[in-house]
Parts: C-alpha cells; structure tokens; sequence
C-alpha cells in the first residue's frame, strides 16, 4: 500500500471519531443558539469559558502525546529507551501518564478549593459551579490522553473510535435531554416528575458543562484497563521528557493565543454593555470553519505518527510536499462548500440575531487553511529535536495577536480578531517554510499551493457577483465547485499513487 494511501486510511478511521464525532457537537450548535435556549450573551459565557479551556488543556497534557510519539518511534529517541525504537514502551509510557496525572491532580485540587474567587475573578461569579465542572472536566481529559495516544501509537483505531464515539455521544444525549427536552417543557408548563427531580431552570448554562463533565467521566472509565500501574514509571526518563515537552508546551500556549486568545480579549476589548452577546456572535459564526478544523484535527492524529514513521524513509520528504498539496486542495475544497453555499449552512445558527458575524467565516476558514500548512511543516522541527522552534514561531504568531487584536477590534470590532487570525496563521507557515528549508528542506510545491487557495477565492467572489437566485443560483455554485475539484483530481492523481 503507498504511503498516501496508508495516511489517507487512518486519516478516514480517525476521522470517524474525531471529525464525526466533533461534527455531531457542532450539530448541537442549532440547539445552543436557538431563541428558546440562549441569547448572545448567554452563549458569549460559553465561548469565553472554553477559550480558557483551550489555554489550560495545553498545560494539562504538557506536551506529552507528542513526547510519547517520539519516544517510541524513533531510532536515534532523545534519551535511553527500555526497548527499541517503535515499539510500545511501558517505562516511557508509565511515565508520561504519571506526569500529565499528577499536573492535573494538582490543577483540578487548586481550583476546588478557589472555585469561587476565580469565577469572581473573571467577571462571573454566578457561574462558580460550571467553572468547577470544567475543571474537573479538564483534569480527566488531560488524564485520559495518553491512553487515547497509545491506542493511535499501537494503530487500535476501532478502539479510539468508540471510546471517542461514546464520550461525545452521552455529552450529545445529556445535551438534549437537558436543553431540547426538559428546558422547553418546563418553559411551556408541561413539567412532569422527571423534569422536576432533575431540571433547575436557573442553572442555565451549566447544563452545557455538566452534559461535558458527565461525558469526561465515561471516558476515563472505559479507558480504566490502560491506565498504568505506578511502578511502570521511571525517575530516569523525567527529566528528558520534560525537557523535549517544555518547549512544546509554551509553543501550544502561544499557539493557543492565535487560536482562542480573541475569545477572552474580545470581552475586555470590546463595550462592556455588548461585550458578551458580541463574543457569543462570534462565537458561533466561527464554528462555520468546522468542514476545515476538524478535517484538520482528524489529520494531526493520523500524521504526527506517520510522519514521525517515515521521517527516515529516502523518500520521506518527498511524500511529505505530495501530502502537503492535497491537504491544501482538499481544505480549499472544503472552503468553497461552505463559502458556496452560506446562506444554507447559517440555519445551522437557527438565531438571526447570531447571522452579523457570518462576515467572518470565509477569513477563519482561510486562517486555518494556513494553520494546516504550518502543522504539516511542522515535521521538520520535530524529528530533529528543534521543538524549540516551535515555541518561537507560536510566540511570533501570538505577538501578531495580540498586537492585531488590540489594534483592529477597537476599530473594526470581532471582524478585527477574524483579520488578525488569519496575518497570524499565514505569518507562521511563510517562517515555518522559510525556517525549514534551512535545516530539513522539504520540497513544498508552493506555486501549487497558493493557486489552489488564490482559484478557490476567485471562484467564490466570482459567484458573490452573479445576481441569481433560486435554482439556478444553486446549479452555477455546484458546477463551479465540481470543476475546482475536477480540476485539483487531475493534477493530484497521479501523486496518490506515490510509494
């Protein structure tokens, strides 16, 4: 089987837990953003929450997936393994899971016992309970990550499929049985004994993180037989894990800046009499990029294993610039479904009132093109112990940031956060590239992959311009987007067969 071929079967199999599953959560968004649920503002809590989530995920799980990787697929690994390189290695193993279980003992213990103050601190101090139930939340998804790294590293995906299938389907449950059944209900008089013995109309959107926390919890259950036993760990190994993690940790928090750090400064940046419905707009609207993130996210759980696999491969590199470009077409490819047919996909945010920040889908969804071309190139610092590197480019990318943010929001509003994402992400790739080509050259086709993404934002502001509607409106959009990807098919096709 060719390499592509083999990425692009695991990229699929992930994707059945990590696109599917995530999708079906975006699927909950018409539920989250309807009238009779939550208003802007409401919604703006729930967004400002999981931004900071995002920031305490990275430091939770320490970098240690991607130690785990290269630890155990490599033969030349940063330090002594108790086994050959490749092979699943308890001590390494034991070991990561015993640092990422004591950061997140220590976390979820902390934040129990200041739940208050801390709530207060960030301006909610009606939502103590959520902040507790997603700290805890986080505390077991940091727990159960390298179990899930492991079930990836011993190629189980059927396994990480329903562990990943069954976490996001009780959230999914709870989800409706709290907000789609017992919330309209109750609203409508027709309460019964269950919607009164398990239904408080005043907690709101803690709903959310409970349906989170109960979920969590399901997970780290049927992960149990994986956890390792204390003695597999190994005092040896600490001190070069964390070394090869820290810098990847403070690269993923500035990472996180790019990627989540408008929705708190939004709130701050913002007028505070708008602040929350503003970011809740926001918010929603920019889960419209989801055809692209979680196509994304399926890939990075696939490739960061293979490409670890073939680093050494003499053709490596090249299969490496071949997977690069059909990431590129299939993601721009993806733009143009969504971007081609907006007006069908904004009923997913059933709520007018969210359909102002629509303007910002087709930047996001640009931005985070650019944010897979950086972690495809990302290889490069990676398999040669540069992980410092990463933590440069991500502060260069979170300076941007935050220096866009802080300069266009105040003048152009959310619009302003969108614009500074995507000068963000797109300054990342061109210093990944440039920085690459020096030490791991890689011969990215880079011609190719700007005329892709430059022919599918001509085909999409072409079609803005046609005055049609109806029908026919419809068919011109189809037919465009059957001949960029007719088009992308040709010249790819002959690379899918790559050994």
């Amino acid at each position: 089987m060719s390499a592509l071929r083999k990425l692009a079967g695991q990229t699929a199999i992930y994707g059945l837990s990590s696109i599917v599953a995530r999708f079906l959560n975006f699927l909950l968004t018409p539920l989250y953003t309807s009238k009779a649920v939550f208003a802007p503002d409401d919604f703006g809590v729930i967004t400002y929450l999981l931004g900071w989530a995002a920031f305490l995920n990275i430091i939770l799980s320490f970098g240690m997936e991607t130690t785990y990787f290269r630890y155990t697929n490599s033969t030349s690994p940063p330090a002594p393994l108790p086994g050959r390189g490749g092979q699943f290695t308890p001590r390494v193993y034991g070991t990561a899971f015993h640092i990422v279980a004591l950061i997140a003992l220590v976390f979820t213990t902390v934040t129990a016992l200041f739940a208050e103050p801390i709530a207060s601190g960030i301006g909610y101090p009606a939502f103590t309970t959520s902040v507790l139930m997603l700290a805890i939340t986080l505390g077991l998804d940091a727990i159960t990550a390298l179990p899930m790294a492991r079930l990836r590293q011993e190629n189980r995906p059927w396994r990480f499929v329903f562990v990943n299938a069954m976490n996001v389907g009780v959230n999914i449950v709870l989800s409706l049985f709290f907000l789609a059944y017992c919330m309209p209900k109750y609203n409508a008089g027709e309460s019964n004994a269950l919607i009164d013995a398990v239904y408080d109309p005043s907690f709101g959107v803690g709903y959310v993180f409970l349906a989170f926390l109960v979920a969590s919890v399901v997970k780290a259950l049927l992960l149990l037989p994986l956890w390792p036993s204390i003695t597999t760990r190994d005092k040896t190994l600490v001190r070069p894990m964390l070394v090869f993690a820290i810098p990847l940790v403070f690269a993923g928090l500035a990472g996180m800046v790019n990627e989540m750090g408008s929705r708190v400064l939004l709130k701050y940046l913002l007028p505070a009499e708008t602040a929350d419905a503003q970011l809740g707009v926001f918010g929603a609207c920019y889960k419209l990029a989801v055809l692209i993130t979680l196509f994304i996210q399926a890939f990075r759980f696939a490739a960061e294993p293979f490409f670890f696999s073939r680093a050494h491969d003499p053709k490596g590199k090249e299969t490496f610039a071949r997977i690069n470009n059909l990431f590129v077409a299939f993601c721009m490819s993806a733009f143009l479904v969504v971007m081609l047919f907006l007006d069908v996909f904004k009923w997913f945010i059933p709520n007018p009132a969210y359909w102002d920040g629509l303007r910002i889908v087709p930047i996001i969804m640009l931005a985070n093109v650019f944010l897979g071309i950086y972690y495809n190139q990302s290889v490069w610092y990676k398999v040669t112990d540069r992980t410092r590197v990463a933590g440069t480019i991500a502060l260069v990318g979170a300076v941007l940031t935050l220096v866009g943010n802080l300069a266009l929001v105040p003048w152009l509003g959310y619009m302003g956060s969108a614009w500074a994402t995507l000068i963000c992400y797109a300054t990342m790739a061109a210093v990944s590239y440039a920085w690459g080509q020096k030490h791991w050259p890689v011969p990215y086709n880079v011609s190719r992959v700007l005329l892709y993404m430059a022919g599918a934002v001509v085909i999409w502001w072409g079609a803005e311009q046609i005055d049609l509607s109806g029908a026919l409106n419809y068919a011109l959009r189809a037919a465009a987007l059957l001949a960029f990807v007719a088009v992308v098919w040709r010249i790819e096709r002959p690379d899918v067969r790559f050994n």
